[in-house]
């Protein structure tokens, strides 16, 4: 069930919507031409969810609220671009001398920001970030560090996500692009955890309110529906020459001498 009202009068010029899905709603409210605020609330029933719901908005109606399906459309599409996400990312490299200065800016930068954008902002990264979930990538991280578990391997996406649009695209066509990056390193490993919890942060400085509540919101927010995919290896951990064979530039910097 889903309402979107909106109330222009002398005095006012505002949009309310409410979307109701199973046992909670998430309610978007704001100035007409904002991209406005978000809250949701869950309840022990789809019942007592939809009760409450129809109740809110015969209580806006009473205040004098209207039905807009034009303005639900400009609020549904009012957050954060795929371009924009980028382009966020950008501008933080320029923001610090190195990448812990530079989270620190962007976590800052997105907790101004609507929640609606931090939402946007961590939906584009996470469909971003499923692209590299691939066994050539595993098996670049596998050689470059002399060996990479699953959390190793999730760091080491968020560090190549965190290099930008352009060498991350060209990583995912083929690894040993990231070669020059690589070399800029001296005895750190090219892993970046924080960048994973980069939204999270930027919601909890914003609202007070931990990761745990901030997923809770993102999955509702979002319909972000996505499951990682089983992955088949194409390689092996135990045979050198077939690692060598699959990316030899890599090897030959690292395959002997890993970095870490």
């Amino acid at each position: 069930m889903e309402k979107s009202l909106v109330c222009i009068t002398a005095y006012s010029n505002k949009f309310w919507k409410i979307k109701a899905q199973g046992n909670f709603f998430i309610v978007s409210y704001g100035r007409i031409g904002t991209r406005g605020s978000i809250n949701t609330k869950e309840f022990p029933s789809e019942t007592l969810c939809l009760k409450e719901a129809n109740r809110l908005i015969e209580s806006k109606l009473k205040k004098g609220y209207r039905e807009s399906e034009q303005q639900a459309e400009e609020v549904l599409e009012g957050s954060m671009t795929e371009d924009q996400f980028w382009t966020l990312l950008e501008t933080a490299h320029r923001k610090g001398d190195d990448p812990e200065e530079q989270i620190e800016w962007l976590i800052g930068k997105l907790a101004k920001k609507p929640v609606h954008e931090i939402v946007g902002f961590d939906f584009h990264f996470n469909q971003q970030y499923a692209k590299s979930y691939t066994s050539d990538l595993w098996a670049a991280a596998f050689i470059i560090m002399g060996g990479c578990s699953d959390d190793s391997f999730d760091y080491f996406r968020a560090w190549l996500m965190f290099l930008g649009k352009e060498p991350y695209e060209g990583a995912l066509q083929n690894p040993e692009s990231i070669l020059p990056y690589l070399e800029r390193m001296e005895e750190d490993v090219p892993e970046f955890e924080d960048f994973l919890y980069c939204a999270s942060a930027a919601f909890e400085e914003k609202t007070g309110m931990d990761q745990d509540e901030y997923l809770d919101l993102y999955w509702k927010v979002s319909g972000d529906v996505y499951v990682q995919p089983e992955m088949e290896f194409d390689w092996r951990e135990d045979d050198g020459e077939g690692l060598f064979k699959k990316f030899p530039l890599l090897w030959n910097a690292y395959g002997e001498t890993p970095l870490g």
